[in-house]
């Protein structure tokens, strides 16, 4: 086994253990430290494919803006902080398995994609990698998809978290 492979397991390991972490723990801060470590260890993920200009970018936006804004929030609203009720409902396991099976059917249709395998010809070995990137961010063929879905999800975040600080008297 290389030293690369070693390190990859050990980041692949960390990363996955504060993920679990960040979803579990009872105390926001903690879950949102969690999450910055998790975070982190994508960014480690990106530096290991040489993808630097994506490890910077998930540093700087994730790291940066978003989670040090959620801990921002979970400390300046002091009930959700100090909220300490139970954390599972009863229908903890129909959506346990609801993520399975949405997880199985992604992994099924990513398998028998066949565009899934090869890039689009504007992503050529000679071309710049930032010129790839912008490229590949706004072609139908590449990656426009997971980025307007991404934004769908940030928005949806600041939906919930409007809703969660509103003051309900």
């Amino acid at each position: 086994m290389s030293g690369l492979q070693i390190i990859f397991i050990l980041v692949a390991a960390l990363t996955l253990g504060a993920g679990l972490l960040a979803v579990t723990v009872r105390n926001l801060v903690h879950a949102a430290l969690w999450l910055i470590l998790a975070l982190f260890g994508v960014a480690i993920f990106f530096v290991l494919l040489n993808a630097g200009f994506l490890a910077v970018a998930q540093v700087v936006v994730y790291i940066g803006a978003i989670a040090i804004l959620m801990i921002f929030a979970i400390m300046l609203t002091q009930q959700v902080a100090s909220y300490k009720g139970t954390q599972l409902n009863a229908n903890w396991i129909w959506s346990a398995f609801i993520a399975v099976v949405v997880f199985a059917g992604l992994a099924w249709i990513l398998s028998s994609w066949s565009g899934f395998s090869t890039l689009p010809p504007e992503m050529s070995a000679r071309a710049d990698p930032l010129r790839q990137l912008g490229s590949a961010l706004v072609s139908p063929t590449a990656y426009v998809i997971p980025f307007e879905v991404a934004s769908v999800l940030l928005l949806a975040a600041l939906i919930g978290a409007i809703i969660i600080a509103w003051d309900r008297k």
